[in-house]
């Protein structure tokens, strides 16, 4: 893998390298369950904050496919945390990719900068 330090993500994909779907089907939410005491902030301040994933770790689907989202500030943060993450990765074979989500994009005024006039 390169220099992931012009990415903020890292995403690893629920396939392995030979392109077989990895399993058990629940093995997204399970890997960022058990990093969801690592965040921003350190401790979980309020009640019920070890029920919510970390935002350094999100499961998700892209493209049919199980992933985790791993934001790279895990690593500035967390050392190990990020280490158990990119071995476990590792072990298993995973495909990982290097990625900068976008946010979502604005919606765009009307053409000519005019707002409509009723």
């Amino acid at each position: 893998m390169a220099d992931s330090s012009t990415h903020s993500e890292v995403v690893i994909h629920g396939l392995t390298r030979e392109g077989r779907t990895f399993r058990p089907s629940d093995w997204a939410e399970r890997l960022a369950g058990v990093m969801a005491q690592f965040r921003p902030g350190g401790s979980l301040a309020r009640p019920g904050g070890h029920l919510r994933y970390s935002p350094w770790c999100i499961p998700t689907t892209m493209g049919g496919v199980k992933c985790v989202v791993v934001n790279t500030a895990l690593r500035a943060h967390e050392p190990m945390a990020w280490d158990f993450v990119m071995n476990f990765a590792k072990d298993n074979d995973l495909q990982v990719a290097e990625a900068c989500l976008l946010p979502e994009a604005r919606p765009s005024a009307p053409a000519g900068g005019d707002t409509p006039k009723s």
